[in-house]
């Protein structure tokens, strides 16, 4: 089961015909997302707040429809992309926090905030990706810019949050994973144009897992 086939059922049902949605990205089992865009096409002449209030009225507690607007019929939620913004949380404790399960990463170390803080400028940039890409064979192209990279530490949370034109398949998860061995001593924070350079996924640190990533926001 997943959110898309959730959404075109809703769809339909509300729009009164079969219809298939174009979402901005693809994303892991496991991963959130605070916001996230589509478009579908359809002969109905709903209202944007009809369409908001109809699909919300049909779709389960995990699934929330937040805005619609009319936009060409050439317009592409992915292709027209033109940034987008992940969240990565962490509860940094060595109790759980039950309130959080499945929803941020439970680590039992203290991070060491300033050390991932200096890694994480290395990021910042143009650069080739591959060696923070979990399968590129597919990819003609692993070039990508991140424009910023923040750390937010908040008591016992962690929130690492990076803004760029696109991403490759687990690049967030390798980043923070990354980040997490740079923390522990594994990784030292200069090593970091090394490791982007080497182009080997081999060089750089652990996957995080899928549960405390969010796509945060889509900029068209």
């Amino acid at each position: 089961m997943t959110v898309q086939e959730i959404l075109e059922r809703s769809l339909s049902k509300v729009l009164n015909e079969s219809v298939k949605i174009v979402g901005c990205s693809r994303t892991d089992t496991g991963v959130h997302a605070n916001e996230f865009c589509f478009n579908v096409k359809t002969g109905s002449r709903i209202s944007e707040r009809g369409f908001v209030r109809g699909v919300n009225g049909e779709l389960p507690d995990d699934i929330s429809i937040l805005s619609c607007e009319e936009v060409p019929l050439e317009f592409h939620a992915r292709f027209d992309c033109k940034g987008k913004e992940y969240i990565y949380k962490m509860h940094c404790d060595e109790s759980k926090n039950p309130f959080e399960t499945d929803l941020s990463l439970h680590y039992r170390r203290k991070p060491d905030v300033e050390r991932m803080r200096r890694a994480s400028q290395h990021f910042v940039g143009t650069h080739d990706f591959a060696s923070f890409c979990a399968d590129c064979t597919n990819i003609s192209d692993t070039v990508r810019t991140i424009y910023s990279i923040e750390i937010e530490n908040r008591g016992k949370s962690l929130i690492l949050l990076v803004k760029g034109n696109g991403f490759l398949y687990n690049m967030i998860r390798i980043i923070t994973g990354t980040l997490l061995d740079v923390s522990e001593g594994r990784i030292e924070p200069d090593d970091i144009p090394v490791i982007i350079g080497a182009r080997d996924r081999l060089k750089a640190g652990r996957t995080a897992p899928a549960h405390g990533l969010y796509l945060n926001r889509v900029f068209y």
